[in-house]
């Protein structure tokens, strides 16, 4: 018999991270079992120099006193604490929605079975097992999202560490703190119809679910394992949020076993130092940052047109649509706004998805051709705090320059694109209000671009002249395209009327200001901004439903435009830019 001071049953992230942590934690003799021939990840043996035995079958764990003792075809191992990071027989937790009967081959509850790739694969989940299913999907070649239900604070060391380089590589798109609330048959292919109204409705071919277990009392039963402990020192990794008891031993988060081990059986360890603020913050830069910043041209203190370059992948992407940006919680802010972070957020990111803007001339005055650029350009504004709300992004942005390093999403997506403009001669109008005018940048541009000859108006809502960053560039635009018409509508100028859009509409106003008739049968319409000016239904039925104060949706209705819903094209489209 060996004696030794933790076994880890299970050489999978979860296992193989908890090892590592309890030897740098300073306990002496940790030990891995392992049932096959290999462990996930492999390399983290010899980078955290890991004792690991394999092809090991472990047919009884008693308790004596206070010590486990296993019985292994390898002999017998006697230990003070033992760890089973193996997937335990239950229950996979299934969706708490139903799943239509014809597309139920393509979506799986606990289990990875895909028929040749690549695929389009939604993977939901917020534990070890999710972040292995996307992992190996992208290895496959699968175009990937996880949407990850919970915090990665849940997660093992070595599977936050996967999930970092997915993200930094590009290889997924990582939808944080969100989960579809349904899934419909589109054609025979799973469309995901998601909870939070800025994530777009995705089609995927196969969605996994990895929403956790229902752990059976016999949860060692598929090892075929005889188990009789009583001492309360054996404890199963378990995507749950603290630990807790349970028949088949006690079970504890993946993300944070070995504090709770330290704290349960190891008390003699101690806990560790963090080292020091500064050279900490450069690791976590260099551990999740993915892209630089190549412009940061202030128009005013507190707005700027940022464009960013991605590490990998390229810029490619439709007009309108949007990708997200992060930075560190522990990044500096310009203000001085009480922002308490708590020690588990402390190491995270703030992500913010916005809208991708465009220069619209390049520096000798040609219309920008985005599959020419390595770049994408964002249109932001600094938010400042209020009584209710303390904005964690723009705050750090600000201390930003050229050349500093910043996180970007893999996925750009949205479908606030000129996909319902089939028309050359058709008329285009963008309404918007502040930095809602940057998608519509891009897609003037690209309007501009293939020649759309059918008029085409901007109008855009700010406070000031001086809020209307690209104003030089479209009054460019208006001499070079007799099609075009830009429309400022500063609300708090000296001497200026003040005009809301939606009083332009109404008062017919912005029909006469572009000199162009606006008609449903021939008028797509594009609202970007805060929702007070869109105004966006809801639907009772197909009738719809409109907030007050009222917005230029209703107003477009009125006159006889229909908002466009999914499943139900219309010729009124909006983006809530808030």
């Amino acid at each position: 018999m060996i004696d030794v001071d933790l076994v880890v049953i299970g050489g999978n992230t979860a296992g193989l991270s908890l090892a590592a942590e309890a030897q740098e934690g300073g306990l002496p003799r940790v030990l891995v079992l392992e049932r096959s021939s290999t462990v996930t990840p492999h390399e983290a043996v010899g980078k955290y120099r890991l004792d690991v035995r394999y092809l090991v079958e472990i047919s009884a764990i008693t308790s004596d006193a206070d010590f486990v003792i296993l019985e292994t075809n390898d002999g017998a191992i006697r230990s003070r604490a033992v760890a089973y990071a193996e997937v335990p027989a239950g229950s996979p937790v299934r969706p708490d929605y139903d799943i239509p009967e014809s597309i139920r081959d393509q979506i799986h509850i606990g289990t990875m079975q895909l028929p040749d790739g690549p695929l389009d694969v939604l993977v939901v989940g917020g534990g070890e097992q999710a972040i292995e299913f996307a992992e190996k999907s992208t290895m496959r070649g699968d175009q990937v999202v996880l949407a990850l239900t919970g915090s990665a604070d849940r997660l093992s060391r070595l599977a936050r560490q996967t999930l970092t380089a997915l993200e930094m590589g590009r290889h997924a798109t990582i939808f944080w703190h969100t989960q579809p609330n349904g899934i419909d048959d589109v054609g025979g292919h799973p469309m995901a119809i998601f909870e939070d109204r800025r994530t777009p409705d995705l089609q995927f071919d196969h969605v996994i679910y990895s929403l956790g277990l229902d752990v059976a009392d016999d949860a060692f039963d598929r090892r075929n394992t005889t188990v009789d402990v009583s001492n309360g020192r054996l404890f199963l990794l378990q995507d749950i949020e603290e630990h807790i008891s349970h028949p088949a031993g006690r079970l504890v988060p993946a993300g944070n076993a070995w504090a709770a081990l330290r704290d349960l059986v190891f008390s003699e360890v101690p806990a560790p130092i963090p080292p020091p603020t500064k050279a900490r913050a450069e690791e976590l830069r260099s551990g999740h940052y993915n892209a630089t910043i190549t412009h940061f041209e202030k128009a005013h203190s507190d707005l700027w047109l940022v464009r960013v370059r991605p590490d990998v992948g390229d810029a490619s992407h439709r007009a309108g649509q949007y990708a997200t940006l992060g930075l560190g919680y522990w990044e500096p802010r310009i203000d001085a706004a009480a922002d308490p972070i708590d020690e588990q957020r402390q190491e995270k990111l703030v992500r913010r998805s916005y809208s991708i803007s465009s220069p619209i001339l390049d520096p000798v005055g040609y219309l920008v051709d985005p599959h020419e650029t390595e770049d994408l350009e964002f249109y932001i504004v600094l938010v400042p705090p209020s009584d209710n709300r303390v904005p964690a992004l723009t705050p750090r942005l600000a201390l930003k320059d050229v050349g500093d390093r910043i996180y970007l999403g893999p996925r750009i997506t949205g479908r606030y694109t000129l996909a319902p403009v089939q028309d050359p001669q058709s008329t285009v109008v963008f309404l918007a209000t502040g930095t809602g005018e940057a998608p519509h940048n891009a897609m003037i541009t690209e309007l501009l671009r293939k020649g759309h000859h059918g008029p085409i108006v901007s109008a855009v809502t700010v406070r000031h002249l001086t809020d209307l960053a690209y104003a030089d560039t479209h009054r460019r635009l208006e001499a070079r395209y007799d099609n075009y018409h830009y429309i400022a509508l500063p609300t708090r100028e000296p001497g200026v009327p003040k005009r809301y859009i939606q009083e332009l509409i109404d008062s017919g106003d912005l029909a006469r200001t572009s000199g162009t008739e606006f008609t449903p049968a021939t008028t797509q319409v594009f609202l970007c901004g805060n929702p007070a000016m869109i105004g966006p239904p809801e639907w009772d039925g197909d009738d719809p439903v409109f907030p007050q104060p009222r917005g230029a949706v209703e107003a477009l209705y009125e006159l006889g435009f229909k908002p466009d819903r999914r499943g139900h094209p219309g010729t009124v489209h909006f983006e809530e830019y808030w």
